[in-house]
């Protein structure tokens, strides 16, 4: 089985969408499938490059804020596109950008079988050029993206039950598998760590700091908090809000609402396991957000997280109690879900080692499996 993966930038390590494409398809070559790359090269002229590389197309205007956002556009070019095309049993896109709709096109010519995986909702996109919550452009992009791109499909691949309910009310034609982008997990169980609330309490919040991630919702719930003075916000990430992050952060400071310094940091795989495993509270605050792995990766080391709820938020599907949930954008009860945990230390480190085991159902083997079956099932029917 050849399955050409299409996107536009998949070398942006502080990107999910870039993170989770390399894991899935080296996962599947792992179990036999020859999974092979179109998008745009990367940037770094010593690293990996894409199987079937695309130049890079500057947006005009917004080329300055996609570029801050980690994000870059691909070259339409109709010759690599078919050299593509030619080689692949399977198309599976990742995107619904004006790459994607020529392929679609090109694709459905040559007769070949089409799935997607749903990665970004049109509020990722349009948060990110600086749209606000609601606006016009959001129904029409989504119409764009059904019609012209997910609607050619047979399958889509919807990391959580969230995007496939979201989806299914917004009439896209596809088969709709709930199917998490999965996480490496050792076959050895993991075994929480128990973590104290005193003197310090680590808080930890992974995320490109970005519009729709809405670390500002974390900062500004420590004007609510008891334990404010005693809680150490760490940011891991980096992106085009970090200046006004840091800004907000030193007047808290100013104020004497946070005594210890908030830590601002880009870390590898390696230091975020670390940090989860030391630190006492996991907060996920992004308002748009298909997956969020990040989250799942600090579950799997035994870290309990407090994470957003609202319509466009898959993460909330980790969540195992009402006291890891808080309604999205909501300062105050942030605050008050987070004073909760640190006045019970014993059902933090409790529910510690349950959010760990819970973490082993999204390991990559099992996704892969199901991703595979998916692409049986488009190819034996397109026979």
């Amino acid at each position: 089985m050849k399955v050409l993966f299409v996107c536009n930038n998949a070398y942006n390590p502080g990107n999910g969408l870039s993170v989770s494409i390399h894991n899935t398809m080296r996962k599947l070559r792992e179990h036999g499938v020859d999974a092979r790359l179109m998008a745009v090269r990367n940037p770094d002229p010593e690293g990996p490059q894409p199987d079937f590389p695309l130049g890079h197309f500057k947006f005009p205007i917004f080329e300055p804020i996609i570029y801050a956002n980690g994000f870059a556009y691909a070259q339409i070019d109709r010759t690599k596109i078919t050299e593509a095309l030619e080689w692949a049993d399977i198309v599976h896109i990742q995107e619904a950008m004006p790459l994607e709709n020529v392929v679609v096109r090109m694709a459905r010519k040559m007769g070949k079988t089409l799935t997607g995986t749903f990665h970004l909702y049109p509020q990722n996109v349009l948060a990110n050029l600086g749209f606000p919550k609601r606006n016009f452009v959001t129904p029409f992009l989504l119409d764009n993206w059904r019609g012209l791109v997910f609607n050619h499909c047979t399958d889509i691949q919807c990391p959580t039950s969230v995007v496939r309910d979201y989806l299914s009310s917004h009439r896209f034609k596809a088969r709709l598998h709930v199917i998490s982008n999965g996480i490496d997990i050792p076959d050895e169980p993991v075994r929480a760590t128990s973590v104290t609330p005193s003197p310090v309490v680590d808080v930890l919040c992974i995320g490109r700091m970005s519009a729709e991630k809405s670390q500002n919702t974390l900062l500004e719930a420590m004007r609510y908090s008891r334990y404010a003075d005693r809680i150490h916000l760490i940011f891991a990430g980096r992106g085009p809000k970090e200046k006004r992050y840091r800004k907000m952060a030193r007047r808290l400071e100013a104020e004497g609402i946070l005594k210890i310094p908030a830590t601002f940091g880009f870390y590898s795989h390696e230091e975020l396991a670390a940090l989860a495993r030391k630190s006492y509270l996991y907060v996920h605050c992004a308002w748009v957000e298909v997956e969020g792995l990040s989250c799942l990766e600090a579950l799997r080391e035994g870290l309990v997280p407090v994470i957003a709820e609202g319509e466009l938020i898959g993460t909330s599907v980790f969540a195992l109690t009402p006291e890891s949930r808080y309604p999205v954008q909501d300062s105050r009860a942030l605050a008050e879900r987070i004073d909760w945990w640190i006045e019970h230390p014993e059902e933090r480190n409790r529910m510690a080692q349950r959010y760990a085991d819970s973490a082993r159902g999204y390991k990559n083997d099992k996704t892969i499996d199901a991703l595979i079956a998916m692409f049986r099932q488009a190819l034996s029917e397109k026979k």
